[in-house]
């Protein structure tokens, strides 16, 4: 067989091999039934750009939901985001245990991953960025956290959708797809992770607070009631302020 016939050979697998990865890492933990369910938040992109992406995972908690809800209400809000923290979380420690300072979700608190456009408490939230531009295209993007009882646990139902327009939206898409398989899998782990250490009753946060408001999460989040936390500029919490305030979901000057 000829060199080129080999290169083609493993360049044919080499994609056949990545599109298995990119498929099990966007439904990851997910079954077909969650991934037809409608999420909230899934109305923000309908009618938007044909390139569009929609990525469900799951897990099972050893939890009630009752137990689990505040750990998705405290993610991203000063908590940090349970990830992978030397990349998204400038090596802050994600918390290990409910921040008491952070207060309840209000719809236009607003963080790295746009601001709050859905709250059912107890049972989910949705954030929305409502255009950011990268790689040559204009990107929107929902995050959706739902969780159900599951006998006496919880699962917990993510859903990332976007959208993307301009010449680069397809692979713009294709690059978010790789890096959030990523991350998101390993948030939901995380978060799995932590809420079932503290069920196990051990002892007290593995890193005590010192009363900084960013002790556990760098990117800044600037809460509906003109609170902060997170690092003063980080990231574009002003800006999805500002876009909650053009959506009116936030009052100017609240």
């Amino acid at each position: 067989m000829s060199t080129m016939i080999w290169i083609a050979v493993f360049l044919a697998l080499g994609l056949l091999g990545g599109s298995a990865l990119l498929r099990w890492g966007t439904r990851w933990g997910s079954t077909p039934e969650e991934r037809a369910r409608r999420m909230p938040g899934d109305e923000y992109i309908e009618g938007g750009p044909r390139a569009q992406v929609a990525m469900t995972r799951a897990i099972s908690i050893s939890a009630p939901p009752e137990r689990v809800w505040p750990w998705i209400s405290q993610l991203g809000r000063g908590a940090g985001w349970y990830s992978v923290d030397w990349l998204d979380n400038g090596r802050k420690a994600s918390a290990w245990h409910i921040v008491p300072w952070i207060p309840e979700p209000r719809l236009g608190d607003a963080t790295a991953i746009g601001y709050l456009r859905h709250i059912d408490a107890g049972r989910s939230v949705a954030w929305w960025i409502d255009g950011e531009r990268f790689l040559g295209s204009c990107c929107r993007m929902v995050t959706c956290y739902d969780i159900r009882a599951e006998g006496q646990g919880t699962r917990l139902i993510s859903r990332i959708s976007a959208d993307a327009a301009g010449p680069t939206a397809h692979i713009v898409l294709l690059a978010f797809r790789a890096i959030d398989s990523i991350m998101a899998r390993r948030q939901l782990i995380g978060l799995r992770n932590r809420v079932e250490y503290c069920e196990k009753g051990r002892g007290g946060p593995r890193d005590p607070e010192t009363g900084d408001r960013d002790q556990y999460q760098l990117y800044e989040i600037l809460y509906a009631t003109g609170d902060r936390a997170g690092v003063a500029g980080k990231e574009h919490g002003a800006k999805w302020r500002q876009s909650a305030i053009r959506d009116g979901v936030l009052e100017e000057g609240k």
